[in-house]
Parts: structure tokens; C-alpha cells; sequence
């Protein structure tokens, strides 16, 4: 498992090729959860690229079956803000980790802010609903910790009950096959053109650079 925290997801040459973002709420066919709304609506934009794959993915679902986006793009200091946080927590509750295991458990989790995928707009968080709106049972609630969940938050995770997996399983598939990444510690995290999936991908370098 590559975790964000790995020396070669920060090797990885960073570029832009200036692909604009586009706001998901205004996208034909794509629905937009309000969980993670800020009052700039960043919360709602991808780059276009990443809106075209989220597209694709859903076109492959099964019938009756959505994505439904909670967050894409996440500015900076919203990233440097929340992986303080979560790392200040870990802190207290393990204040016998020493400071590398402490920044590796913290990446589980959050991206360090010069890797982050949310940060470039190629990043996406997002489950699977019914035609209705109702969310499907993904085996943990989306953001659920490692330390929370027991690890159950990850992608691959098998204690949790067959319907979640096979839910996941469906997840995975379209996703994937849009060209799109999942970072394994987070069923819901997904992304294109960053760091993390130039790596994962082998391309030479990325498509978007932290905006």
C-alpha cells in the first residue's frame, strides 16, 4: 500500500496544463451532496477532465444505481487546516508515537498539503446512492478513520458485511474504469491527474498542479 506520506508520490514532477474547474452542480446527470459545502462552493468544483470521467463512471453502473459527489476540490488552507487536526488528535491519543509514525498514521487519513490531490481539482469523495437518493451501505460512513473504523474505511477491507463489499466492488469498477484512482485507505477518495495517480498510473508527471 502507497500512502500519500511515500517520498515518491512527492518525486513525482508536478505540471499544469491549465484544464479549468468546472462546478459539478452544474453538470448535466451529476449529483452534488451539500455535507461538505463551504460558502465559496468549492466544495462542488473538479476539473473538467475529472467531471468527464465521474460521467463515464456512471454511465457503467447498474441500473437504478448514482454517484453521489460529497467534496472535490479543497483550497490550501482548508488541507493544511484539517491535517493539522486530525494530526493534533492522533497526537493526544498516542503521545508515545514517535513523529514519522505519527505523520505516516496521520496520511492514512489526510494528505499532506504538498501532495494533496483535493488541492489540484483532481480529486473527488464520493458513494453510491439509489435512483431515490438514498445512500448505499459502503461499510463505513465516508470520512470515517482509520482509528474509528477499525481500518474498515479501507477500500479493500473485508470485515465488513457482503452487501458494503459487493457495494464497493461496484464502486471500484466504474470508477476504475473511468481512469480514475482510489487511494486504498479511503473507499470514497478518487483522482486523476495529481501526483498520486502519475505514480499509481506511471505517467511522467502530473496533469494538475495544486491550485
Amino acid at each position: 500500500m502507497i500512502l500519500l506520506s511515500d517520498p515518491r508520490v512527492a518525486a513525482v514532477s508536478s505540471r499544469d496544463d491549465g484544464e479549468p474547474l468546472v462546478d459539478l452542480r452544474e453538470v448535466p446527470g451529476l449529483w452534488v451532496d451539500g455535507r461538505a459545502a463551504d460558502p465559496a462552493g468549492a466544495y462542488a468544483r473538479v476539473r473538467l477532465g475529472v467531471a468527464d470521467r465521474l460521467l463515464a463512471a456512471q454511465r457503467a453502473l447498474p441500473a437504478g444505481l448514482r454517484l453521489l459527489v460529497v467534496e472535490g476540490y479543497r483550497p490550501y488552507r482548508a488541507q493544511l487546516d484539517i491535517f493539522t487536526g486530525y494530526r493534533d488528535e492522533l497526537r493526544r491519543r498516542h503521545p508515545d508515537w514517535p513523529a514519522d509514525r505519527l505523520h505516516r498514521e496521520t496520511t492514512k487519513f489526510l494528505s499532506p498539503v504538498e501532495v494533496a490531490p483535493h488541492s489540484t481539482g483532481g480529486a473527488v469523495d464520493l458513494t453510491l446512492c439509489d435512483a431515490g437518493g438514498v445512500e448505499l451501505d459502503m461499510g463505513t460512513a465516508l470520512d470515517a478513520t482509520p482509528e474509528e473504523s477499525a481500518d474498515a474505511c479501507f477500500t479493500a477491507a473485508r470485515h465488513i458485511p457482503v452487501s458494503a463489499w459487493r457495494n464497493r466492488k461496484v464502486l471500484v469498477a466504474a470508477l476504475s474504469g473511468a481512469g480514475l484512482v482510489n487511494y486504498p485507505t479511503e473507499w470514497w477518495h478518487w483522482s486523476y491527474g495529481d501526483r498520486y495517480w502519475a505514480l499509481m498510473t506511471g505517467a511522467p508527471h502530473t496533469r494538475y498542479g495544486p491550485l
